[in-house]
């Protein structure tokens, strides 16, 4: 399976940070992403944004670069993960994007949802938060470095919500959008096993570190 990183504005804490790319993945950073992939030692392939926060970029030679008009209908980040599916992407991992600007991080949630309506595995990390989206369908999620497990409904009414190997069970629960208790949950075993029968959710993981960012860093888009 093809994989790409985008990397995004906003904090990130590298430490945490697991997800790498090997020597075949798709790089793209999204404009002043172009930092965050610095901070992680990865120098990204494609380079892609208005650099309204990168400003004039200073890039490798054999950096594939394309600045686009600030006055644009897609995000920075919407454009590079449309950049890397154009090549040949199937799973797309995000690397920022979570944190700042509450439209800009509702907007990342939003691919997301968008990647699994298409058939794209995708998923957005900066290391105090992993999301990934799940519909109709069932997934295991290792435990790890993130303490917290939650489901959050993306849809008015989610139906059949089970999970296992976490210390708050589900069984064929019903969750609603507007009243989200499936929250603060802990994986006790190796994996927890998630479920959703009917409807769209974010399974997102959390850790209580905070991430520390600079005024520069926390634009995203």
């Amino acid at each position: 399976m093809k994989q790409a990183f985008v990397f995004v504005g906003g904090g990130i804490d590298p430490e945490r940070i697991t997800e790498r790319p090997d020597a075949d993945a798709i790089t793209v950073a999204a404009d002043v992403g172009w930092k965050n992939a610095e901070r992680l030692g990865i120098t990204p392939k494609i380079l892609v944004g208005d650099f309204d926060s990168l400003g004039e970029p200073d890039v490798p030679d054999g950096t594939e670069v394309f600045q686009v008009p600030a006055e644009k209908n897609e995000t920075d980040t919407q454009l590079a993960v449309g950049l890397a599916i154009r090549r040949g992407a199937e799973q797309i991992t995000v690397i920022g994007g979570l944190d700042g600007r509450l439209d800009h991080t509702l907007s990342n949630l939003a691919i997301l949802e968008d990647l699994e309506r298409r058939s794209f595995h995708g998923v957005i990390t900066d290391g105090k938060n992993r999301v990934r989206f799940l519909r109709n369908n069932s997934t295991l999620i290792p435990r790890s470095g993130f303490r917290y497990l939650a489901i959050l409904a993306a849809d008015p009414v989610i139906k059949g919500v089970s999970i296992e190997g976490v210390k708050y069970p589900l069984k064929r629960a019903t969750l609603r959008r507007d009243h989200q208790y499936a929250v603060s949950n802990e994986i006790e075993k190796n994996c927890a096993l998630i479920e959703v029968r009917k409807g769209g959710a974010w399974i997102v993981e959390s850790a209580d570190t905070p991430i520390g960012i600079s005024p520069r860093s926390n634009r995203k888009g």
